[in-house]
């Protein structure tokens, strides 16, 4: 067991120290400073922000619905919700164009009557990232519903609180450990997409370029700078498992 943990861990370390070590160090202030590192970075912050207040806004309803409600196909629909979890990204892209292109299914009226055009645009790029991560929130917030005790919805409802009161006073703040669980979850996982981005909102410089799409341009015309954004994603990463340590494992 020790000898396979330890080709276990090799594998899943040495990526990261063969990273560290093609860090220009002595360079890397004046790498992440550059007009594509901040161009990407301001873009890859305006959209996963934005993905992670939708995901509130819409997918704590969701969540609700999943959790309370039992109706028929409840098990399809909370499938279909949770699919981008499984579904490679650049086929979400590929569906996102064929619906919000603009010859898509509802990309087509909304530029008729509005003129927004979604792909290839800093709206794309949000539409994108959500499509991808808002489900790490609603499985999240889906699973602390399930297991909260309905006693103390109960005991507010019983002394004469409404549904709101109820709803804003004991229920939001007994998830609110998994709310904020899966709101970090949403943000890092907008902040790392890929695959539905590009497939959808292209790879247009201070438009649509997020850190990931800089990374993989970067990798081919300058490894310095590549090595350098990678850094910022890796430790960003190792952020967000440190936060969220005792929401998965507890140490002894």
């Amino acid at each position: 067991m020790a000898a396979a943990a330890a080709v276990g861990v090799s594998l899943l370390v040495a990526p990261l120290i063969g990273l560290l070590t093609r860090v220009p160090w002595a360079e890397l202030g004046t790498l992440l400073t550059s007009e594509v590192a901040v161009d990407a970075l301001r873009i890859s912050s305006i959209a996963s922000a934005a993905a992670a207040l939708i995901a509130v806004v819409v997918g704590v309803p969701v969540a609700w619905v999943l959790a309370r409600v039992d109706f028929p196909g409840r098990s399809l629909l909370r499938g279909l919700v949770l699919l981008p979890l499984v579904l490679p990204p650049v086929v979400g892209g590929a569906a996102l164009l064929f619906t919000f292109g603009r010859r898509g299914l509802l990309g087509e009226p909304l530029h008729r009557l509005t003129g927004i055009v979604l792909p290839f645009s800093t709206g794309g790029v949000i539409l994108a990232v959500t499509f991808v991560s808002m489900p790490f929130l609603i499985v999240t917030v889906e699973g602390a519903l399930r297991s909260l005790d309905p006693r103390y919805e109960g005991a507010a409802a019983s002394l004469g609180a409404g549904r709101w009161t109820v709803l804003r006073r004991v229920t939001l703040p007994m998830i609110g450990p998994s709310l904020a669980s899966g709101l970090i979850l949403t943000w890092a996982r907008a902040l790392g997409e890929f695959g539905a981005t590009i497939a959808f909102a292209g790879n247009l410089p201070g438009r649509t370029q997020t850190l990931p799409l800089a990374i993989f341009v970067q990798l081919e015309s300058d490894r310095d700078a590549a090595v350098a954004l990678s850094v910022v994603m890796v430790a960003i990463s190792l952020a967000v498992l440190v936060v969220l340590r005792d929401r998965w494992w507890r140490a002894p």
